[in-house]
């Protein structure tokens, strides 16, 4: 059988017995904090301070700690989706223009096999389902409004597009012109560098957008080399690789809001400077250079 669950009581004591300084907070806040956090969750940020042979914390491990880089990954997270939401809608904005001013005559043209791997359009047609049409406003309208139309056109539906399935549509587009076109908006002429790049801006957004762990996180595969981004020697996995594209993406949307993230992330990872301790996992896990 797999574990049972403890009530928090229980809980406290365990870190206790595993050798957690729990003394810079009451029993009460350390009651809050697990009920607010999960006791699950809250091990995925003790792994950093474990001492992996003995199951145990690293001697001097204090509660206060675990939760600084609780809260650090936490507003790392919220201050990356910020930016990673001006990413989404500049790229899906720049993909209807582009394909619209192509195929004029065609409002529709995603399920059009001219212009769309005819694979693409068998699974998208599963998408644009009843419960689709019924649950986003602007589609039901469209449909209310205009009830022979089997789909509502390019920029009302692609608003309820995930940026995974605007990546996708991106993919299959037969035309290479014009999705170099699109590409070199950013700057980049190679197509699968440039799909490397929004993929990892892609991943990002899913652990930020589901609350996933960001501080340790290492892409499955390496982002490609381009001259417009420096990584920290020959490391493209890290989290600092995908903040560096996250930021090579938002200069090319606008150099003020460029500025404004390199210094929200630098004044993020400053404040813990003094915190010898986050300031190492800074370093060594996200990869951050100070």
């Amino acid at each position: 059988m797999s574990k049972l669950a403890i009530p928090i009581s229980e809980q406290i004591e365990r870190l206790k017995k595993k050798g957690l300084d729990t003394s810079c907070f009451s029993e009460d806040k350390i009651k809050e904090i697990l009920l607010d956090i999960g006791y699950y969750r809250f091990g995925y940020y003790c792994h950093p301070f474990m001492d992996n042979t003995s199951d145990t914390f690293k001697d001097g491990t204090k509660i206060g700690t675990i939760i600084d880089l609780y809260y650090l990954d936490t507003d790392l997270k919220y201050l990356l989706q910020k930016y990673i939401n001006r990413i989404e809608i500049n790229f899906r904005t720049k993909l209807i223009y582009f394909v619209s001013m192509k195929y004029k005559k065609d409002p529709t043209w995603f399920i059009n096999n001219e212009v769309m791997e005819q694979s693409f359009i068998d699974k998208f047609e599963d998408i644009y389902s009843e419960k689709f049409k019924t649950e986003n406003l602007t589609i039901k309208k469209h449909h209310k409004k205009y009830p022979d139309d089997s789909f509502a056109p390019v920029w009302k539906t692609f608003e309820y597009l995930t940026l995974g399935a605007i990546i996708t549509v991106f993919s299959n587009i037969r035309d290479e012109d014009i999705k170099i076109r699109i590409s070199d908006c950013y700057g980049i002429r190679d197509l699968n560098k440039f799909l490397r790049l929004l993929h990892t801006v892609r991943q990002v957004r899913n652990i930020c957008a589901h609350s996933g762990v960001l501080f340790d996180y290492r892409l499955p595969q390496s982002i490609n080399s381009i001259p417009q981004i420096t990584f920290n020697g020959s490391d493209r996995n890290s989290v600092d690789a995908c903040i560096k594209v996250i930021c090579f993406f938002t200069k090319c949307i606008s150099t003020n809001r460029h500025n404004d993230i390199e210094n929200e992330v630098k004044e993020l990872f400053y404040s813990f400077e003094k915190n010898e301790q986050i300031k190492k996992i800074i370093t060594d896990k996200i990869n951050y250079n100070f």
